[in-house]
């Protein structure tokens, strides 16, 4: 119950954060959405950015942090604050020489990076070259979020979790005010998009020091990379993580890669579709997961099996009870939300229809995204980093082979399809590895509550759709009426959904709001 109250503490803190940035992430894609649309400088910036958040999952947040968590962990709570801090120091100062070639590297290379994963831009006059230079400005980013991603593992081990939460806040505001502020300084606006970014990611940075002043964190460089075997474990848990990794930003690259084939708009419907389906996985998923992580890390160092599985457990029913009525709600308020938000400028009707559909077919894989989060971080803390890799690959596959038949009979709206399937197969095939290797953590405990929430799910979406009739979404303006609407529809359903669950005694639910009312 502890271990679950901790998650749940953590989950929560880092939710509320993750909700302010993802917010921010929101009024930066309406602000790109008016000012640019979705065409030709578009559909060059979100390729141009793939490259960036590709890296920066190869050497940061993702492989990273799962080969650096349970290490640092297992050090700092078996030998000692100062063993972990020069482990720390050791992992900075690695991190940054490899940053300064990958960096550097990549600058030199960007127009063959390009190419490849951009080839069907090359029907287009100018677009390889505008997605060129713009991937040459963001480059660095790639450096500035590693480093970050080793100091939120820090912190996180420490037990903070807020302000490593909060900083992508920082990256959105500065791409709103660079778009807003800068775009006359340059021949094509979109630049300043990209120096957004770079300014973002200088941003979020510096604003992790305070933090780890305030817990006596305070790093050194320290090259004595050889005689540290902890250093080489995390090296060595790192290789497979960043394959693994790879293939899961590879299938986003691939997806794009195909959709650059397609008419022009396409790269930018998937992607502004994907970016508000995102939006609760960044706010629950991720949060949970990256605050079961340490705590399933200190159960295996333990070797305590049974809370291992209790955890699971715990962290699938609550994937389970969020993602269901996020689906639901992702699929009915698809075209109000991008009415709403987007619609007006250089965004037009039909970006709007393509949009919502692009996301209504990407919804349903929120769920697998979340299971296959949580099963490769238990894989993760048993310092497994090979068995996501395997599976990764065979997703990659599926993903390809669906999208190269898919797209040839519904354009960008197969590629959806067909990475909604891949996610699928991605989950299921990790959680039954996983269940021979930990034990069944699917049990009872775990269905009876979704069985209750089905009903409420039904309920919601009816009451949900029958609100949102009441607007002509179509229409340009009407923002006060539509905000009204959508507002009240998203209310209705939320009250209705918690309800049901209260109703039903869905305890997971209850003791959600349990806590809540006593942090509060």
């Amino acid at each position: 119950m502890i271990e679950k109250k901790k998650i749940a503490a953590a989950t929560m803190v880092m939710a509320l954060a993750t909700s302010m940035s993802r917010i921010a992430g929101l009024v930066r894609d309406v602000v790109v959405a008016r000012l640019f649309g979705a065409g030709l400088m578009t559909d060059a910036f979100f390729m141009a950015f793939t490259i960036p958040n590709l890296l920066r999952r190869f050497f940061g947040e993702g492989s990273l942090t799962a080969a650096f968590v349970p290490i640092f962990s297992d050090v700092f709570h078996q030998r000692g604050e100062k063993e972990a801090q020069q482990l720390a120091n050791r992992c900075v100062s690695l991190l940054l020489i490899v940053m300064l070639i990958v960096v550097s590297l990549g600058i030199l290379l960007s127009p063959w990076i390009v190419q490849i994963i951009g080839y069907g831009f090359g029907q287009v006059a100018g677009k390889l070259q505008l997605t060129e230079q713009l991937t040459r400005i963001m480059f660095p980013y790639i450096g500035l979020v590693s480093i970050l991603a080793l100091l939120t593992g820090i912190l996180n081990v420490r037990g903070h979790f807020f302000v490593p939460s909060l900083s992508p806040l920082f990256l959105n505001l500065a791409m709103i005010l660079s778009a807003l502020t800068m775009g006359h300084l340059f021949s094509q606006p979109v630049y300043a998009l990209a120096v957004g970014v770079l300014l973002g990611g200088i941003v979020q940075l510096l604003m992790q020091f305070p933090v780890l002043c305030r817990y006596k964190i305070r790093l050194r460089f320290d090259f004595n990379f050889r005689g540290d075997p902890h250093l080489r474990k995390i090296m060595t848990l790192m290789l497979p993580g960043i394959a693994g990794v790879a293939i899961y930003q590879i299938n986003i690259i691939v997806t794009r890669l195909l959709a650059s084939f397609l008419p022009e708009g396409s790269v930018s419907y998937l992607y502004y579709g994907q970016r508000l389906f995102e939006f609760p996985q960044g706010i629950f998923i991720v949060s949970l997961a990256q605050a079961a992580l340490p705590m399933m890390s200190r159960q295996v160092a333990e070797d305590d099996q049974e809370g291992l599985r209790q955890s699971l457990t715990f962290a699938m029913t609550l994937i389970t009870l969020f993602t269901l009525p996020a689906i639901v709600g992702l699929v009915i308020c698809a075209k109000p939300i991008y009415s709403l938000f987007f619609l007006g400028g250089e965004f037009d009707l039909v970006a709007l229809e393509n949009t919502a559909l692009a996301l209504i077919c990407y919804a349903p894989g929120l769920i697998f995204v979340g299971y296959s989060r949580i099963a490769a971080q238990t894989f993760y803390a048993l310092k497994d980093t090979r068995t996501p890799v395997v599976i990764s690959f065979w997703t990659l596959l599926v993903n390809l082979i669906l999208g190269l038949f898919l797209m040839q009979i519904y354009g960008f709206v197969g590629l959806a399809v067909a990475l909604t399937v891949a996610s699928m197969f991605n989950a299921l095939m990790l959680i039954l590895l996983l269940q021979r290797r930990v034990g069944t953590f699917f049990q009872k405990s775990l269905y009876q509550p979704v069985l209750k929430v089905l009903p409420a799910c039904l309920l919601m979406a009816l009451v949900v759709s029958f609100i949102l009739r009441s607007v002509d979404w179509t229409q340009v303006g009407f923002l006060l009426d539509k905000s009204l609407v959508l507002s009240g529809a998203i209310i209705a359903g939320v009250l209705l959904y918690l309800g049901c669950c209260h109703l039903f005694r869905v305890d997971e639910i209850r003791q959600g709001w349990r806590f809540l009312r006593r942090r509060g």
